[in-house]
């Protein structure tokens, strides 16, 4: 029997720690131990299209997919040894605690580990666990947020600032909410970039997570050539999807082998942050591999919880 587990019931079960727990695990194994990721796949329908991503976590016997289209989201999750299926899982908390994950991963190696302020781009859902994760990497004392409706952003800086018992205020502008900031965030739908490379302090952290496909981009070409150095989750990915980077690639701004990738740094294969002075920008498009290393987490969670309803042979 395989479990289906709704999404209220992985708000329920599982949080942030719980996902930056998986993700460290997993990216352990980047590129080793059978690890393998296929980069979102596209199929064009006649509104929007259908997106699909999969990979395979051996290290934990399992491997998944994830299908989605606008506000359906589905993950399936396997067992290896057991040649079955374990869960079906409305993934649309799965996918933001694991996409704040990534980024906490990330600062984790990329931030100075005295950072403070946050500057966050967008005021939606992912914007919530974007800022959650920093925060629980990190000691923060302020965070600071822009999306383009005041409503809106003033309405996020409430909630977050009681959710996180820290100062978050809504800033009137994308330039007054990143200029100066330890930590840049973008996390955005946007065709044209919302964080500019002269908006950054030395020593920053920039993560571009909202921008997953080459009609858009969240940062100008400075903000890339100004980083010391470039981190995405998979560079095969990123060759498909991450438009501030290939148009400079294209052009010869910057070269694809000079792009890390978060596994082999979490891994100990390539350095983090080097010196306090350094910018350093994470390019994060959310990679199938996050979805199975969490699922695994939600499965287990939920078995010993007796939640998820059965289904299949024997349900």
């Amino acid at each position: 029997m395989a479990l289906y587990i709704t999404d209220a019931e992985v708000r329920r079960l599982v949080g942030m720690e719980d996902a930056l727990a998986a993700l460290e695990g997993a990216f352990a194994h980047w590129e080793a131990d059978g690890t393998a990721n296929v980069p979102r796949q596209r199929m064009k329908l006649p509104v929007r299209s259908m997106n699909m991503m999969a990979a395979a976590l051996p290290a934990e016997d399992v491997f998944g997919h994830k299908a989605y289209f606008r506000g359906c989201q589905l993950f399936t999750l396997f067992s290896i040894g057991e040649r079955r299926l374990l869960a079906l899982i409305e993934a649309q908390t799965l996918g933001a605690l694991r996409t704040g994950a990534a980024t906490g991963i990330a600062a984790r190696r990329l931030a100075r580990a005295d950072a403070r302020t946050v500057g966050l781009v967008g005021a939606g859902r992912q914007g919530r666990t974007q800022l959650t994760a920093v925060c629980a990497t990190h000691a923060i004392r302020e965070a600071r947020v822009f999306s383009r409706t005041p409503a809106t952003r003033d309405a996020f800086a409430a909630e977050m600032a009681e959710t996180l018992g820290i100062p978050v205020v809504a800033s009137p502008d994308a330039e007054s909410c990143v200029r100066g900031a330890d930590i840049a965030i973008a996390m955005t739908t946007s065709a044209e970039p919302v964080i500019l490379g002269d908006w950054l302090a030395p020593g920053a952290f920039v993560a571009a997570t909202g921008a997953n496909a080459y009609a858009r981009r969240e940062l100008d070409d400075e903000a890339v050539l100004r980083a010391d150095r470039v981190v995405t989750d998979q560079r095969s990915q990123a060759r498909m999807e991450a438009r501030e980077l290939i148009d400079l690639a294209d052009a010869g701004g910057i070269a694809w082998e000079d792009v890390a990738e978060l596994g082999d740094i979490v891994a100990g294969r390539a350095p983090g942050r080097q010196s306090d002075d350094e910018i350093l920008v994470f390019k994060s498009l959310g990679i199938a591999l996050e979805d199975v290393a969490f699922g695994k987490v939600i499965y287990e969670r939920a078995l010993a919880a007796g939640a998820g309803e059965t289904f299949g042979p024997g349900g």
